[in-house]
């Protein structure tokens, strides 16, 4: 570990913090339909909207509502997109004239999107056309991010409002996010993205001739091995500062590349890596400002970034030590950092961005929903490699996902002032609404569905040869390859851990209903609070009130998320990851 490490983490953890109230005081204004300075502009095209799709701006809908009109707009717009992927060959903007997708992995590439999961069992440079990139996958960056962040607003205002029947209208929320926030960030990053030098055009793929030509050997299906030489190279081209400016700010992950953020078409720079890093936690960390605004209590929004900012500091920290350590195997190899060299374990990481960047990347990522990547996690140390794992499944409440990350860490607030209750023998109160037992069990609903996603499919998978035919190493590394896969699509994040082949039946199938289990099945009870809470009047607070502004409030809602997580997730942790740790030192690797 360098100084010159952690001051780009420290750097980029002070910028959060100043971009977090003027993002949650813009975002409070739009969803409150207060007066912001691109009203001029927007309002007319929104009046437009309203009219052409005949939405009543004033009309509100109780949750129950609400979940159906995001589950309708969801259950189309995925339907859409798989049609889409299913005729492509067919359609314009295909200069590669790349085939139709296969039925189970446009199902799966579906499903991904539309939960903001963007989980990739595909090469994009190779698999899409620029139409299916752009109409399908692209506007689903959008659509589904901007339904993450309504449902936050809807949660903030079930706890803002008092003996309310409604928390809002889904066709409202969801065009003001659009217009308001996602469009206008996502078209300056874009241009800024292209001035770095990514780039962004509709050209055929180009060939270039090899300075030096590579002798290949492939086994064919056969069993047969043919050598050829290869002289050409295929460089692919395309609109991807588009995508990749709404990849990152609404957290998706999607890569136009396979390589995802680690190939310098998609991120050219240093500054570029940074600025993808800050888009992805601005609105996470801007959301936790709306809620202490629009509850009245500014002091409880920054009491929750602080619980989120300690989570994410150790996280980056572990991470960071783990891979500067380097591979206790490489015995007599020097692994130290010098002006000659990066030290520590550099397997799997870009040059350009080091172990620093590389461990400060992918954490942010698991802690938000996003799931790109600039370095393969498969390539992490065992330790290095558990901090995104154990990311996931802390529900990605570490700032978390656009709206997800909020909506989730809200879930174990509940929790947390329902034990804070039974230590002092009170009905638990939050913000002046009485939690009562339906709030409490809707909450551990939602814990129990993520959880159960995960272990049930991994469990499925490890002991039949459908699922460990997939695996690239046994033992205890193979095991985290398939349970990060589950991590991953149920909590809608995206990143692939690496080494395990997807793109089969069952991956393809039980990944996609992970990735709808994570997304919508959980949502319902979240919003089932978010309408119980508004219905609420509001309580004085007395001495016997838990307070949710100090740091004792932030102590006890770590806690609880940590042994939430450790409770549920420990056994098969202790089965991959650390056992992979404690048998590397004792000198056996997989």
């Amino acid at each position: 570990m360098t100084a010159n490490g952690w001051l780009q983490i420290g750097i980029y953890l002070v910028i959060l913090l100043a971009l977090t109230k003027p993002m949650g005081v813009y975002m409070t204004r739009v969803f409150s339909g207060q007066k912001t300075f691109l009203d001029p502009v927007l309002r007319p095209v929104e009046r437009l909207l309203y009219r052409v799709t005949g939405v009543d701006e004033t009309r509100e809908m109780p949750w129950t509502e609400y979940a159906i009109a995001m589950l309708l707009f969801s259950g189309v717009s995925m339907l859409l997109l798989y049609l889409i992927e299913r005729v492509q060959q067919w359609l314009p903007w295909n200069p590669q004239h790349l085939a139709t997708v296969a039925p189970d992995l446009a199902f799966n590439t579906a499903a991904s999107f539309t939960t903001n999961t963007n989980w990739q069992n595909y090469s994009g440079e190779s698999t899409m056309s620029y139409l299916t990139q752009m109409a399908g996958l692209a506007y689903h960056n959008f659509a589904s991010a901007a339904v993450g962040v309504v449902l936050a607003i809807a949660v903030v205002r079930g706890i803002a409002r008092r003996e309310s029947k409604t928390i809002g209208n889904f066709w409202v929320d969801m065009t003001r996010c659009f217009l308001w926030i996602l469009l206008p960030v996502c078209l300056v990053a874009a241009l800024v993205f292209v001035s770095q030098g990514m780039i962004q055009n509709l050209r055929p793929y180009d060939t270039a001739k090899l300075v030096n030509p590579q002798t290949v050997e492939t086994k064919g299906a056969d069993g047969k091995t043919t050598t050829q030489v290869v002289t050409d190279q295929v460089i692919a081209q395309g609109p991807l500062a588009s995508q990749e400016a709404i990849k990152e700010f609404g957290t998706n992950g999607g890569g136009f590349f396979n390589a995802n953020s680690a190939h310098p078409f998609e991120n050219p720079t240093p500054f570029t890596n940074f600025l993808q890093l800050l888009l992805i936690f601005t609105i996470p960390a801007g959301l936790t400002y709306t809620l202490g605004r629009m509850t009245g209590s500014p002091r409880h929004g920054w009491a929750v970034w602080a619980a989120m900012a300690l989570l994410f500091l150790a996280g980056v920290t572990v991470a960071y030590w783990a891979e500067a350590k380097g591979n206790p195997l490489l015995r007599g190899v020097d692994q130290r950092v010098s002006a000659m060299q990066a030290g520590g374990n550099m397997e799997g990481k870009e040059v350009r961005f080091g172990i620093a960047d590389s461990a400060l990347y992918a954490t942010i990522t698991t802690d938000a929903s996003c799931g790109c990547v600039n370095s393969m996690h498969d390539s992490f140390m065992p330790l290095g490699g558990m901090v995104p794992l154990i990311n996931i499944m802390l529900g990605e409440v570490v700032f978390g996902g656009v709206g997800a990350g909020l909506y989730g860490i809200i879930v174990f607030v509940i929790l947390a002032v329902f034990i804070a209750g039974l230590m002092v023998g009170r009905t638990p109160e939050y913000l002046g609404k009485k939690i009562e037992a339906y709030d409490v069990k809707m909450a551990m609903l939602s814990v129990l569905i993520f959880s159960l996603s995960i272990l049930a499919f991994t469990a499925i998978a490890v002991v039949n040869k459908f699922g460990t035919s997939s695996i690239s190493n046994p033992g205890p590394h193979g095991l985290s390859q398939i349970l990060y896969a589950y991590t991953s699509t149920t909590g809608n994040n995206g990143s692939a851990f690496g080494g395990l082949n997807g793109n089969t039946l069952w991956y393809n199938v039980s990944l996609a209903f992970a990735t709808l289990l994570g997304r919508f099945i959980q949502h319902i009870p979240i919003l089932a609070i978010a309408g119980n809470l508004a219905r609420k009047r509001l309580v004085p607070a007395s001495a016997g009130t838990f307070p949710v502004t100090t740091p004792l409030f932030t102590f006890l809602l770590i806690s609880v998320i940590l042994i939430v997580s450790a409770l549920t997730f420990f056994p098969a942790l202790s089965l991959g990851p650390i056992l992979e740790h404690l048998l590397l030192h004792a000198g056996k690797a997989f």
